[in-house]
Formats: C-alpha cells, structure tokens, sequence
C-alpha cells in the first residue's frame, strides 16, 4: 500500500505537466484563438497586449516545473482530506 500512497498525487502532476506542454505548443501555433479562450475565462480581462514571444524557455521551465509542483501539492492535500471523510 505505501507504492500506492503517491499515485494520485504523482498521476495528478505528470497530467498537468503534459497540459502545460500541450497548452504552450497550442498557444505558440493558435495565439489569437488562445488569447480569446483565455479572455473568455477570465471574465473579459484584456490579453491583447500580450505576446506569445514574451514566454522565454527558462520562463517555460519555470512554468512546467511550479505548477507541476502545485499540481502534486494539490493532489496531496486532496488525498489528506479525502482519507479524513472517509474516516
């Protein structure tokens, strides 16, 4: 059970990773597209000023790196939680 204690939060930040790669590929072929779907999630806030060339790579490593990380920190407070109303 301890091989299985991780797999949630592991699952969770390799999916998010492969997200984030997936997403920064999309934007850098679709920026228009991507600049409207993300104003449309955002409440109407204004994306037109940004550049898709402002993302450097250490900006990119960066970016993979932190919220994959959140994405396994999520997943373990979610576990954390989950187990205690299972309780």
């Amino acid at each position: 059970m301890k091989n299985q204690s991780y797999a949630i939060q592991n699952a969770l930040a390799v999916t998010t990773a492969i997200i984030y790669v997936l997403c920064r590929l999309l934007v850098g072929l679709f920026p228009n597209e991507f600049f409207a779907i993300a104003q449309s999630w955002f409440h109407g806030v204004e994306f037109s000023r940004l550049d898709v060339g402002n993302l450097t790579m250490s900006a990119f490593i960066v970016g993979l790196i932190s919220s994959t990380i959140t994405a396994w920190v999520v997943g373990y407070i979610f576990i954390k939680v989950y187990r205690s109303f299972v309780k």
